[in-house]
């Protein structure tokens, strides 16, 4: 496994977790996959994959459950699968850190095509281009907004000289604020950047992580232009 992306699949259907283990590994994957979720956080801590595939509706340990006992320890990145696009488990699962989801049935490219953008924007594959990108544009890599500052070099984000931890989606999303402060960027261009969709994606998707960033940066540092998008204040 040391030279394979490691995915952790966590799905109490039999019939889909063994083909879509045989998919991804076809696509060169190497796949954990387990029944509940009990046997999912048990399993990530001995391997420590390098993405998580977590079904919402499983036993023993739910989904979001799990994503938030996993949240709680690593940045890893995670994809919620959901049997239901207009459910509130979607956005429970992104409230509790999830990086995207996708929703059930699903295609194995389409998985296949969103697991590998996921990773890409978590350095996997060649997805940090975007912070190189700003550091070159910021004096000595640090750019301060008020009392937020963002090292883009260390990528570390303080504010009021303490350490904020983000998720490396949430801190990609700062990074595209902070390269156009006072710009609004529209939710299509923020899924476009930061979650590398080459088609129409979920603005829940986007909707849920600007709240959860202002959570953490303060809820008046990212404003809402209504019918537009979102921009960082100056």
């Amino acid at each position: 496994m040391a030279d394979q992306t490691h995915v952790l699949f966590v799905e109490d259907d039999d019939v889909i977790r063994e083909a879509t283990q045989l998919a991804l590994e076809r696509d060169g994957f190497a796949v954990t996959a387990m029944p509940d979720g009990l046997s999912g956080l048990e399993a990530f801590r001995a391997d420590r994959p390098d993405i998580a595939l977590l079904d919402v509706m499983v036993p023993g340990l739910d989904g979001v459950s799990l994503c938030r006992r996993i949240r709680d320890e690593s940045t890893v990145p995670v994809i919620m699968l959901s049997a239901r696009a207009d459910s509130i488990d979607v956005v429970l699962g992104l409230e509790a850190g999830a990086d995207d989801y996708v929703t059930k049935p699903f295609d194995g490219a389409v998985l296949v095509a969103r697991i590998r953008a996921v990773l890409r924007r978590f350095g996997h594959a060649g997805g940090a281009d975007r912070g190189e990108e700003i550091a070159d544009a910021a004096a000595g890599g640090v750019l301060s907004f008020g009392e937020l500052e963002i090292d883009t070099e260390g990528m570390e984000v303080r504010k009021a000289g303490q350490p904020v931890a983000l998720t490396p989606t949430e801190m990609r999303l700062l990074l595209e604020f902070s390269s156009a402060p006072g710009t609004v960027l529209s939710r299509d261009k923020l899924l476009e950047r930061v979650w590398d969709y080459g088609w129409g994606g979920d603005t829940r998707v986007v909707d849920v992580h600007v709240q959860r960033l202002r959570t953490k940066i303060g809820q008046d540092r990212i404003e809402t232009v209504r019918g537009f998008g979102y921009k960082l204040k100056a």
